[in-house]
């Protein structure tokens, strides 16, 4: 067998070989462009005759909070419709009354809003969006705002029905007016994916109801009870889309991410709390926050990462969820890659 001589392809191919996922795609830049990339492995182990590809489509579940959410709420900040101190009874008649009521949208992106963490959506609520919207916004606060960091959720979705509230308009095509289409993002989509996209679409998790692995229709069960498409999962894209919305946060130029509303996100905004977070964006794993590289991970197994200091920039798209849920061994890829990245 060849050895292989470029270090991201030899991490990521034996990672591949050892089952820490069926394959994977990656692309290493600067503000310039791409510096690396590549793609190793196959889409499925059950059929090992159709390779992962540069342009395979991925599921990349939490990433959606960075593509899509993140972004679109800081097109909105920037646009002066949303002021992230505000308490959100104050402006959002749905909030009125209820506990979140004297939350900020600055608390959800900082996950100190108090909101309980990850939970089965229908179990709680039953299977009607406006039944799991309303339940989600009356329940009941962990901690007072401001006094814990405690990931969840429900902190995107939430965020995302306010994004729908300010503009009249569904947070799938604020993504795509307001970001995706001016950054030429044009392999990006919320799911369900069309019959000739999900033929390059990695698969995910087996699913007991359909017989097979998902492929093309998004994994997060709670974003397939909300049709597909919410705040929490459901955009599916390819090394190169993300690479250009991680190549836009090294660029202080106008257009549609604001210079701004970057150099907010990616600091510190949690005070002493612990872990430290800023705006939906964290420190890497691994890394001091002094370090500046900043990350967000999806639980199909993708990853991003982007150093204002260091003018890089990286993306990780793996289905490694096609094979286990035990995140122990792509986390130790993940740091191995982050490493090579930002050396």
């Amino acid at each position: 067998m060849a050895v292989r001589s470029d270090p991201f392809e030899r991490l990521l191919g034996d990672a591949a070989g050892a089952g820490v996922y069926p394959g994977a795609a990656w692309a290493v830049g600067d503000a310039d462009g791409v510096l690396t990339e590549g793609a190793v492995g196959v889409l499925d182990p059950s059929h090992p005759g159709e390779p992962v590809r540069p342009d395979t489509l991925f599921d990349v579940a939490s990433l959606t909070k960075i593509l899509a959410v993140w972004a679109v709420i800081g097109t909105l900040v920037d646009a002066g419709k949303l002021d992230l101190t505000a308490p959100l009874g104050t402006y959002w008649p749905e909030a009125a009354g209820r506990p979140l009521a004297g939350a900020t949208a600055h608390h959800l992106l900082t996950h100190t809003a108090g909101l309980p963490p990850r939970a089965n959506l229908r179990h709680l609520y039953g299977s009607d969006p406006q039944d799991v919207r309303d339940g989600v916004l009356g329940e009941r606060l962990r901690h007072p705002p401001g006094d814990a960091v405690t990931y969840t959720d429900r902190a995107a979705l939430i965020l995302g029905y306010l994004a729908e509230h300010l503009t009249h308009e569904p947070l799938p095509r604020l993504a795509e007016e307001r970001v995706w289409g001016p950054l030429a993002m044009t392999e990006t989509r919320f799911g369900p994916l069309p019959p000739r996209l999900r033929e390059r679409c990695a698969p995910t998790e087996y699913d007991e109801e359909s017989g097979g692995p998902l492929r093309g229709t998004v994994h997060d069960f709670s974003a397939r009870l909300l049709g597909g498409a919410c705040g929490i999962a459901g955009v599916f894209t390819t090394t190169a889309d993300t690479g250009r919305f991680l190549r836009r946060l090294l660029d202080p130029g106008p257009g549609p991410l604001p210079p701004a509303w970057t150099a907010a996100s990616l600091r510190v905004r949690t005070g002493e709390l612990l872990p430290p977070r800023g705006l939906f964006w964290h420190p890497a794993p691994e890394t001091d926050p002094a370090r500046d590289i900043w990350a967000h991970f999806g639980f199909t197994g993708t990853g991003a990462w982007v150093s204002p200091a260091d003018g890089r920039w990286a993306v990780l798209l793996t289905n490694r969820l096609r094979l286990t849920r035990d995140p122990g061994p792509l986390a130790r890829v993940r740091d191995g890659f982050r490493a090579l990245a930002f050396p």
